[in-house]
């Protein structure tokens, strides 16, 4: 029975550590150029319409922010609310599963900022 570890320097080295290895799976969640960047913006900035996360992330298409914030709300990282109004108003937040990878986008800034000096 595998035991879960706090620490990845603790983790066994081989064939049973790739079995263990949650990388495939947290990549198909957030891996990608945009998901990550959705993620930040709904995490840090709150909750968005379409316009506003089309307009804060620079080159994303209307097609693939339509496709990776489907694939968000799909996954239970993103919600999507429609106010009955017209036109409809639709806004995107973070879920509380999203909100767990502060300290994650946190540690990344560290790293990043760590890495310029």
């Amino acid at each position: 029975m595998p035991l879960a570890r706090k620490n990845t320097e603790e983790m066994p080295q081989g064939t049973e550590n790739e079995e263990l290895c949650p990388m495939p799976d947290i990549a198909k969640l957030i891996g990608g150029k945009w998901k990550l960047i959705i993620l930040q913006i709904l995490i840090f900035k709150g909750t968005k319409r379409f316009s506003e996360l089309k307009r804060a992330i620079d080159g994303v298409t209307q097609t693939m922010l339509t496709s990776q914030l489907r694939a968000l709300e799909a996954d239970g990282l993103v919600s999507r609310k429609v106010y009955p109004e017209v036109p409809p108003r639709v806004e995107y937040s973070a879920t509380e599963r999203a909100m767990a990878l502060t300290k994650m986008f946190r540690e990344m800034h560290d790293w990043w900022v760590a890495g310029q000096e």
